[in-house]
């Protein structure tokens, strides 16, 4: 795997490319977290997170939660998009609109105008928690992007080739940061290594991500 190195001075406040239609945001959610933290707690007062089973029966190590009019989930049945949340029985909590603003401009900030997702995937990674190599693929199609939100703890993300197989690039994700990737890129493998490392001054011993896509 080869290694992005990033740097904590002005050129790294610059887009940074991943791909042809690939690019890492330094900071970019910072001026927004104020608003996004506390409409995250509406979200998972109403629909709290909880680890999910994979097709085979194992417990995710990512604790999940989703919210807009459609939500990620995975079972015995597999991994699909629901209306309802099938732990409250109840539809998932509304996109809050600070949400959708950062989605929507960083998604244009990296090439992608009128982005409207209808889902975002919440994850929470606790120290020692990881996410493989996988593919988004769940979506109706895929000629919209995929906009992900880093808060709290650091963590390694791996953004691959369109095989499982092909070597994958490593960036160190920090609070703030934000992900886009679409087009030529949509379809690229990634996944995040191990957590670890110290906790976050406001945020403790989590990685909190968001992940908006139109699945619909």
């Amino acid at each position: 795997m080869t290694s992005l190195n990033l740097f904590s001075d002005e050129e790294s406040r610059q887009p940074i490319p991943l791909g042809p239609q690939a690019v890492l945001l330094r900071g970019y959610a910072l001026p927004l977290l104020s608003e996004a933290l506390t409409a995250l707690n509406l979200v998972t007062s109403a629909s709290p997170f909880r680890h999910m089973l994979t097709p085979g029966g194992r417990k995710m190590s990512v604790a999940v939660t989703n919210c807009g009019s459609l939500g990620w989930v995975s079972d015995s049945r597999g991994y699909r998009y629901a209306r309802i949340d099938p732990l409250t029985n109840a539809p998932w909590p509304a996109m809050p609109y600070s949400f959708l603003r950062l989605a929507r401009t960083a998604a244009e900030t990296a090439g992608f105008s009128g982005f409207a997702p209808d889902a975002c995937l919440i994850n929470r990674y606790l120290p020692g928690a990881r996410l493989s190599l996988h593919q988004d693929q769940d979506e109706r199609d895929f000629s919209a992007p995929i906009v992900s939100v880093s808060l709290g703890m650091s963590a390694t993300f791996l953004f691959g080739g369109l095989k499982r197989n092909e070597p994958a690039r490593r960036a160190l994700l920090q609070h703030g940061d934000v992900v886009v990737w679409g087009g030529a890129d949509r379809l690229r493998y990634h996944g995040i290594l191990p957590i670890k490392g110290p906790g976050h001054p406001e945020l403790g011993e989590q990685r909190i991500n968001f992940t908006f896509r139109k699945a619909g």
